[in-house]
């Protein structure tokens, strides 16, 4: 009788072990793109929640998501761009990257695009341009207008807006006279160009 009992219980141990034991590789899962009976649509992928919304991507700024308040395009940066010489840099850096193969370095609209046959665009001087908000510039560069698509996937808002400042001090320099030049920076205007030596080449053994 014990020796029966000892028995049973070593098979019982046996197979608890072995039923309770699943190695990694026969864990369940779903494979990528693979029809999936478990929910109706059969899909093993499934869709993002309605309104999920990335972390850092929650836009309740509607003049920094969009460029206008109330339908109107707003005429100065939203609070949370503050207007500094950084944010013209990387709006310069941008742009020459990313508009100046069509609107040019300078905004005329003879970049090295449309020399090669595609639409010119007018001159950021053009006084339909220059009498847009600011507002407007970032509503076109995440929209697109006319021959121009949108740059939405390309360029991140916080950048959208730096090159919609950087377009606007385009055209502020184009009428722009010494008076508008800071006293302190004056002097600088009447100091010779230097230019950078080109470095001579170490020569190779």
């Amino acid at each position: 009788m014990w020796r029966a009992l000892a028995m049973a219980t070593v098979l019982a141990a046996g197979v608890g072990s072995a039923a309770c034991r699943q190695d990694m590789h026969d864990a369940p899962r779903f494979n990528p793109l693979r029809k999936s009976d478990f929910y109706d649509d059969h899909r093993s992928e499934r869709p993002l929640v309605e309104d999920t919304v990335p972390r850092g991507w929650l836009m309740a700024d509607d003049a920094f998501a969009t460029g206008k308040v109330n339908g109107q395009f707003v005429a100065e940066l939203p609070a949370a761009v503050p207007l500094s010489l950084d944010l013209l840099k990387r709006g310069q850096n941008r742009f020459n990257i990313y508009c100046s193969p069509c609107h040019s370095r300078t905004g005329e609209g003879n970049g090295i695009v449309v020399q090669r046959g595609y639409k010119q665009p007018p001159s950021y001087d053009d006084p339909r341009l220059r009498a847009q908000p600011v507002g407007y510039f970032y509503d076109v560069i995440s929209h697109g207008f006319g021959q121009m698509p949108d740059y939405a996937a390309q360029i991140q808002p916080q950048d959208r807006w730096a090159i919609a400042a950087y377009v606007r001090a385009l055209q502020v320099s184009r009428h722009a006279n010494v008076a508008d030049v800071p006293a302190a920076d004056r002097q600088r205007l009447d100091a010779p160009a230097q230019t950078e030596a080109p470095k001579a080449e170490a020569a190779h053994e």
